[in-house]
């Protein structure tokens, strides 16, 4: 039986398409899946809508399930959630995540899908990416008891690690953005909520997720001596001006950076199942709903990636959701 599928490719920057396809069958150790929600990461995968990725960085910035080059025509997305139709025993029926972009049915083998807990909503483990960027992050920024810390920028990774951060024992966390609305998602994961001009400053660390050359520079202001900022944002082409004279050096601050593509040296015995399986764990707690800020179907995706990427669609965490039986 030919089982054909429906995928979302950018064919040109800014111009999105549906392409239709023929599925492989699954072979032995490999897994049909038909895709129930999917998500748009607004800040990665609309940069990779504009065609902003620098070419230093396309082998770098490959998605695992990729297909194409950079800057187009490509089929680029890692957020997805659906049910194993075929598949190894174990595993059918299941409903699973994978890395995989946006698309209708997709063949991949066993190991690359990983099931989601049954206290986890398939509509909240589209954000399970994300979730495991803030882990990372976490790992590599290790926080301790009774920290003050300042979240600078909050997009969706940066709620995602204001969402972890709420659960240290005695820590201060702030999330701190230069939009208002921002406040009631803040409320919502259980941190506090400043615009910058007003964030409490003396942290002992600032993860930064802003993406812009503001926010970095307002995060170093908000450190205390010997302080970290975690930097978590990416610019694409962009160049970034810091002011590193003044009291950079006498307050010996720090800047480090942090990425999802390789575990944490901090957690050397872990490895990307692990720190997956965790993110999913995380995801029983219903207050990160509030990182989806939207939904539309499938067949929209070419009118509303163009929203996203100009914000004329303000979204942390878009779902897409898919045709019962596509």
């Amino acid at each position: 039986m030919t089982r054909t599928a429906r995928a979302f490719w950018l064919g040109s920057p800014g111009v999105g398409e549906i392409r239709d396809l023929v599925l492989p069958a699954p072979a032995e150790g490999e897994v049909l899946v038909r895709s129930l929600f999917s998500g748009v990461s607004r800040g990665t995968e609309t940069l990779v809508f504009r065609g902003g990725v620098p070419e230093s960085q396309h082998a770098v910035m490959r998605a695992p399930f990729q297909e194409g080059d950079f800057p187009a025509p490509v089929k680029y997305g890692y957020l997805n959630v659906g049910l194993v139709e075929e598949g190894p025993a174990e595993l059918l029926g299941r409903t699973v995540f994978s890395l995989f972009p946006h698309q209708t049915r997709y063949v991949v083998p066993a190991s690359a899908v990983t099931p989601v807990p049954d206290s986890v909503p398939a509509e909240r483990a589209v954000l399970a990416g994300t979730v495991e960027t803030a882990v990372n992050a976490l790992w590599d920024a290790k926080p301790l008891v009774g920290d003050r810390i300042a979240v600078v920028g909050g997009g969706m990774v940066g709620c995602s690690v204001a969402a972890l951060l709420a659960r240290f024992p005695g820590v201060r966390v702030q999330l701190v953005d230069a939009d208002p609305a921002r406040a009631k998602t803040a409320e919502a994961l259980g941190v506090g909520f400043a615009l910058p001009r007003d964030a409490l400053g003396g942290c002992d660390l600032v993860v930064h997720a802003s993406a812009t050359e503001q926010g970095l520079t307002r995060s170093l202001e908000l450190l205390a001596a010997e302080g970290t900022v975690l930097e978590l944002s990416w610019y694409g082409d962009r160049k970034v001006s810091l002011p590193l004279g003044e009291d950079f050096h006498s307050r010996r601050l720090v800047i480090r950076s942090s990425q999802v593509g390789t575990v944490s040296p901090a957690r050397p015995g872990r490895t990307y199942a692990d720190r997956l399986a965790l993110a999913l764990d995380l995801l029983a707690d219903p207050a990160l709903d509030a990182l989806v800020t939207g939904e539309s179907a499938f067949e929209e995706l070419p009118e509303v990636m163009p929203r996203l990427a100009s914000g004329e669609l303000p979204a942390l965490c878009h779902r897409v959701r898919y045709p019962s039986g596509s």
